[in-house]
């Protein structure tokens, strides 16, 4: 029961799938998702969502703006990341579950994965729609993870190059773009890891042949001053799940572990084996997605 939707996003239209609770007596609980950094919806989010679906949940999927199906807004450019937007997108994306009659409006959990898992645990923060919160691989500090990738086989840069670029873009000019991956040495791209380049390499192939491998420079500069990890003391009294890759080389799994203290209770955390990109097969699926699942069976189900 899953049905293509749109909705507007203060002029960026926002597309996705909403899958509908076979047999439901009433409106049902709802989780809203969005993928991480430059993926799209069709890169193993149809996955959890439908084991989200067959345990009862309501799932409401999108594009973040300017990837995927989804628009951007008059005068922005595609293939940019902000994370502020994607956060004010996952807000609109919860009104729109709530204004459909197959959901409960009171009974709203969000998800998400690497950079959004981050913006799961900012959204549950601020906004006290969100009941229940689960983000897996979490993206946890822009300047510890932008460290990180400058001593993986990439070019280091300066804060002059980002102003050069937002000088120019000012100036009519259009922005600049890089890789999201790529193993020319000295070239700039946005995921420099072997395992980044291998994970989209295969998702491009085996999923989504339209992903276009291309980012806004800006959207490391915007990267860069990203510390969602503050958020997490202000996520309480809304219970979170964190899901950590014990090897994660990407956003750090033993940042997230140490971020997960400054938490309030209720909170739970699940340790996987492998890396950052571990959770979408295989058995790291099942663990991921089962893990999620009954966390927000728990939280969101009505007793």
């Amino acid at each position: 029961m899953r049905h293509d939707i749109e909705f507007d996003a203060e002029g960026a239209m926002l597309r996705g799938w909403f899958y509908e609770v076979d047999g439901a007596s009433g409106p049902a609980p709802c989780v809203v998702m969005a993928h991480g950094w430059s993926s799209t919806k069709r890169m193993y989010l149809d996955r959890f969502a439908e084991v989200f679906a067959a345990a009862g949940l309501a799932v409401l999927v999108f594009d973040n703006r300017g990837w995927g199906e989804s628009g951007t807004a008059p005068g922005k450019p595609r293939h940019e990341i902000d994370p502020w937007e994607q956060i004010r997108d996952y807000q609109h994306a919860i009104t729109c579950a709530q204004n459909r009659p197959e959901v409960d409006p009171d009974r709203i959990g969000v998800w998400g994965t690497s950079f959004s898992a981050a913006h799961a645990f900012v959204v549950a923060a601020i906004d006290r729609r969100v009941k229940a919160a689960s983000g897996q691989a979490p993206f946890i500090s822009g300047r510890a993870t932008y460290a990180n990738l400058a001593r993986v086989d990439n070019l280091v840069v300066g804060p002059e190059v980002f102003t050069a670029d937002r000088r120019a873009r000012a100036a009519g000019e259009p922005p600049t773009m890089i890789p999201v991956i790529g193993d020319a040495p000295g070239r700039l791209v946005g995921l420099p890891t072997p395992e980044s380049r291998e994970w989209f390499t295969r998702a491009r192939t085996q999923l989504d042949p339209s992903w276009p491998n291309e980012v806004t420079l800006r959207s490391m500069d915007l990267f860069y001053g990203y510390e969602p990890a503050r958020y997490l003391p202000d996520v309480t009294p809304t219970p979170l799940l964190m899901i950590v890759g014990r090897d994660d080389g990407l956003t750090g799994g033993t940042l997230a572990a140490a971020a997960f203290e400054t938490a309030a209770e209720p909170k739970k955390i699940v340790f996987l084996p492998g890396g950052h990109f571990a959770a979408y097969t295989s058995a790291g699926f099942v663990a991921a997605s089962s893990a999620s699942r009954d966390w927000f069976v728990e939280h969101l189900t009505v007793g």
